[in-house]
């Protein structure tokens, strides 16, 4: 393994319950752990699992401009998150190309941006110079945070004994502050899963101690710890998007199916012209959801062909663990991407018939909206 990739504080917990630990944004991470991806995929969808998060990064924003700031370099409108509540939303260039979709946490005395692993150097960098023309404190604070995602069915009633919370008042995108095992955490209605569940953000080094008491609290109901592999397959099934897949500089919020995030009318913020004009213009591209007819397995990269032509790339694919058929999603002309519409994915030569679906593609989760 490179010497040179960081570790998440739970390293060592992921070596001892052997995970295969790969390369990602940077960090040793576990793709998966002995029981493999299917049986992780399934504990999660049934009962619960447990991933380490701590690769994300986390910046706060104080001041008395921290609002007007946030406002401006996201693009949903941040003045409508309460104390209390989460926000998705995503950081556009000033061509409307995406720098990168993050989650917004409002404290009563600051804002928390949880943002992509590989684009942490990237987005500090980005909001820093925009930070510069506003009353500020900004941070870095990735370092000092480890994030722990608990998702699941199962999920509330195994870290019910662990916290003093009514885990049943912290709703779909809310969270608390409190303890978890005695210890200092943000509790969060919030996951990539799409189970309910919640995201615990501790201090780095009081995660092996919460992850710990997390699995035994939750050993007699099925609980398992769960790796990359899994979690994409989970969000792919749900049609959440990923960042440097489904999303990137190259297309817009418009384009991404991220339309229902992007305020035009809340104020000026980065990007808002261009994107503006595209909508009155209209979008060239989609983003669609893509279900597979037979077995065959999309992968990112192979070509989208319609009348014989190439007219766009799958950016994610996979076999569903759920559904037992291939999923993807890819960009095609907006022609193109109306559900119901067929056309053909080049899986390894041979032509696999796709049909245009809106996501999910899994529709018996457990999340609570």
């Amino acid at each position: 393994m490179n010497c040179l990739l960081k570790r998440t504080p739970l390293y060592e917990r992921h070596v001892a319950a052997g995970a295969k630990m790969v390369p990602f944004a940077g960090f040793e991470m576990p793709v998966q752990y002995r029981t493999g991806i299917i049986a992780e995929h399934a504990a999660v969808r049934e009962t619960a699992g447990l991933f380490d998060v701590s690769h994300m990064g986390e910046f706060i924003v104080r001041g008395p401009q921290a609002l007007d700031l946030v406002q401006y370099v996201t693009v949903n409108d941040a003045s409508k998150i309460e104390v209390g509540q989460a926000q998705y939303s995503a950081m556009c260039l000033e061509s409307g190309g995406i720098v990168d979709d993050l989650l917004i946490y409002r404290f009563a005395d600051r804002f928390m941006l949880v943002v992509n692993a590989a684009n942490r150097t990237k987005d500090l960098e980005w909001i820093r110079h925009h930070a510069d023309a506003f009353n500020v404190e900004f941070e870095d604070a990735s370092e000092a945070i480890a994030l722990i995602a608990l998702q699941g069915p199962g999920a509330r009633e195994i870290l019910r004994p662990l916290t003093s919370h009514d885990v049943d008042a912290i709703e779909y995108y809310r969270f608390a502050e409190g303890e978890v095992a005695s210890i200092p955490a943000v509790v969060s209605g919030t996951g990539y899963t799409g189970e309910d569940g919640f995201e615990l953000y501790v201090a780095a080094g009081d995660a092996p101690e919460v992850w710990d008491a997390l699995l035994f609290a939750g050993s007699s109901q099925g609980l398992v710890p769960a790796g990359l592999g899994a979690r994409d397959s989970l969000r792919l099934e749900m049609g959440y998007s990923l960042y440097g897949n489904d999303l990137d500089e190259n297309h817009t919020t418009l384009e991404s199916g991220l339309g229902w995030i992007t305020k035009l009318d809340k104020g000026d913020f980065s990007g808002r012209d261009a994107l503006a004009a595209q909508k009155e213009n209209g979008v060239a591209r989609r983003l669609v959801g893509m279900k597979v007819r037979g077995r065959a397995f999309p992968r990112p990269g192979y070509t989208i062909v319609s009348g014989g032509e190439v007219v766009g790339h799958v950016t994610s694919g996979t076999m569903s663990p759920s559904l037992g058929v291939g999923i993807a999603m890819g960009y095609v002309p907006s022609e193109l991407a109306r559900v119901d519409t067929v056309f053909q994915v080049d899986v390894r030569g041979r032509p696999a018939e796709v049909r245009v679906q809106r996501p999910p593609f899994y529709t018996d989760s457990s999340i609570r909206r």
